[in-house]
């Protein structure tokens, strides 16, 4: 299913394959010979995103951009199942195991590996070739990789990212954070209320 959002459309190239059960929403542009699989949502809230050549994108997967941060995708890119990535930017020939997950302003370079349930936070930076274990945190610029159970470490490494400050726009120090945080996101994903499907000479179905 393709939809025009806030007045931008889908752009998909005609060899690429979209299923017929993923979103494509917005401002997204899906290069030669994509794969784009049952379930998968790619939508551009604001920010733009790319998809370059030979992007598979598996089941379930999330892509999701941001007017803070857009989101580019090298080519020979595989995004596994249930994946999420939101406003990070990805080399080429990279491998994002099933569960992965990206956040806001990540940078992952070309030939990197971010294995099953590993986490990339905002703003690091993976060097090219990099490999994030299975279940791993990578922080940092360049990126430090910690297990899962060394939290306070973690915390020690990130810099101070402001995420609710720099993701929905929210001084992290209000009394009522939440409420804030909530409504005001809730306004932004409201204008999904007209979006206009496009579904037509662009989407292929998926082959069997």
């Amino acid at each position: 299913m393709l939809y025009e959002h806030l007045g931008a459309r889908p752009r998909v190239h005609d060899t690429a394959v979209i299923a017929p059960t993923a979103v494509i929403s917005g401002d997204v542009e899906i290069g030669p010979g994509c794969q784009v699989l049952h379930g998968a949502v790619i939508t551009a809230e604001g920010g733009a995103i790319t998809l370059g050549e030979h992007v598979i994108v598996m089941e379930n997967a999330l892509i999701r951009a941001t007017a803070a941060n857009a989101v580019h995708i090298g080519s020979h890119t595989l995004i596994g199942t249930l994946s999420s990535i939101a406003g990070a930017t990805v080399g080429e020939e990279t491998f994002l195991a099933s569960g992965s997950r990206l956040f806001n302003g990540a940078l992952i370079g070309p030939r990197c590996e971010v294995r099953v349930n590993a986490i990339v936070l905002r703003r690091a930076v993976l060097p090219e070739g990099t490999v994030v274990p299975i279940g791993w945190v990578a922080v940092g610029d360049p990126a430090q990789l910690f297990s899962p159970d060394r939290e306070a470490e973690i915390a020690a490494a990130q810099p101070d990212l402001d995420f609710p400050g720099h993701v929905f726009g929210v001084d992290r120090d209000t009394p009522d954070l939440m409420v804030q945080l909530t409504e005001r996101y809730g306004t932004s994903l409201a204008r999904h209320a007209h979006d206009v499907s496009i579904d037509g000479a662009h989407h292929r179905q998926h082959r069997a």
